[in-house]
């Protein structure tokens, strides 16, 4: 079945750009030019892949992200014109599961997006394989029905944030290096403070306590 993306980028040159070479490697493509109209394209059309520039008219790219992720897990590849980390490390924070910093290649941002739906159809798999409830002190994960619940509450996660959590506690108390976290997540080598930011996130839906940070090698669930 066709795989749908939808492009969010008020540069109508780049939009077009990134629609061809996506349409010519087999995808239906849709495309919106400001924040409203790329929430609504999301509600109505239900993309299996947002390509989503942060800086848009009406909404910018975070808070569309947060709109678009609030109702529906969907991976999200962002692009900026921003060069400063901290401005990435906000779009990871609000869903985005990867990102491109203008100018880039067309071709790597097609390999990006292949790579993304790749790593979601092997989350999917995972899960169907190993449907059973993971259980780690008062943490549980659902992975049929993607939910989690701690301490009887029960936050929404980002389809990266589950997949890292779920990665943690398939071992619990055993130390992933960031490479290899980012490696085996996000299924392409990148750069490991990737992986901060969604920690970081983690934390602060399910408790600064629940994620330990092994410092010089990366992090562990703790088992309690």
């Amino acid at each position: 079945m066709q795989r749908k993306v939808l492009i969010v980028e008020d540069e109508r040159t780049i939009a077009e750009s990134v629609a061809a070479r996506l349409r010519a490697e087999g995808f239906a493509v849709e495309l919106a030019h400001d924040g409203p109209a790329g929430v609504a394209a999301a509600e109505a059309g239900d993309p299996d892949l947002v390509v989503l520039d942060i800086m848009l008219p009406g909404y910018d790219g975070l808070e569309v992200c947060r709109r678009i992720q609030a109702r529906r897990p969907v991976p999200v590849l962002m692009l900026t014109a921003r060069a400063d980390e901290n401005d990435l490390l906000v779009g990871l924070a609000v869903g985005a599961d990867d990102y491109l910093t203008k100018p880039f290649s067309i071709r790597e941002l097609a390999a990006r997006v292949h790579a993304l739906l790749r790593r979601a159809d092997r989350a999917a798999t995972a899960e169907a394989a190993t449907p059973e409830r993971i259980v780690v002190g008062d943490l549980e994960i659902d992975p049929v029905r993607r939910r989690v619940r701690r301490a009887g509450t029960e936050p929404h996660l980002t389809p990266i944030e589950f997949e890292l959590l779920t990665k943690l506690a398939r071992r619990p108390d055993a130390v992933f290096s960031r490479e290899e976290l980012v490696s085996q997540v996000w299924g392409w080598e990148g750069p490991p403070r990737t992986v901060d930011s969604h920690v970081k996130a983690l934390r602060r839906k399910l408790g600064a306590d629940l994620i330990r940070t092994v410092h010089g090698v990366g992090y562990a669930l703790e088992a309690k």
